[in-house]
């Protein structure tokens, strides 16, 4: 059975979308993993979990998230980061899936290309690394626990510990 993951970008700010996109589907496709890649383009950032809410819907176990906000001369800036970054949370909590949020937020052109390829990596890469990562924490986390790990858990051990100072 294959694994359906998503893939948003947004076409504002394509030269540097574009980097991020093709980062994260090179990385999907090379991973030793049966995936289905669904890949949609957004006009802005905005739009983002819209279209990632549509990708859930569609069956996406995952979605990377990919769009470059760079801050301008208004206020507008912030109201962009603030309305994709709760979005792309809000979809997360309510669908119990990962969305890799590769939005970046920076101050400059020189700042987004820096992290689009450039000298700081490819968030794409990272976010569909992520991504994978969270849906196997999140499959993990649904197995039982068997009570002979659950006996040996460092919280466990703190708690037994903190009781015997107190008496």
């Amino acid at each position: 059975m294959s694994l359906k993951i998503g893939v948003v970008t947004s076409r504002f700010n394509d030269e540097v979308t574009s980097k991020l996109e093709n980062a994260a589907l090179d990385y999907l496709s090379a991973v030793d993993l049966d995936i289905e890649i669904l890949s949609v383009r957004v006009p802005g950032a905005v739009e983002i979990p819209l279209a990632c809410q549509a990708l859930f819907l569609q069956g996406c176990e995952g979605v990377v998230a990919l769009g470059a906000v760079i801050r301008g001369e208004t206020s507008h800036y912030d109201y962009v980061c603030n309305s994709v970054e709760r979005g792309v949370t809000a979809l997360m909590l309510e669908h119990k899936k990962p969305i890799g949020f590769g939005v970046l937020t920076t101050e400059n052109e020189e700042q987004a290309h820096d992290r689009a390829g450039g000298k700081h990596g490819n968030k794409g890469a990272d976010c569909a690394q992520v991504v994978l990562e969270m849906i196997g924490l999140l499959e993990n986390l649904q197995k039982p626990i068997p009570l002979t790990r659950l006996e040996r858990s460092p919280v466990k051990s703190a708690v037994k510990k903190s009781a015997r100072k107190k008496k």
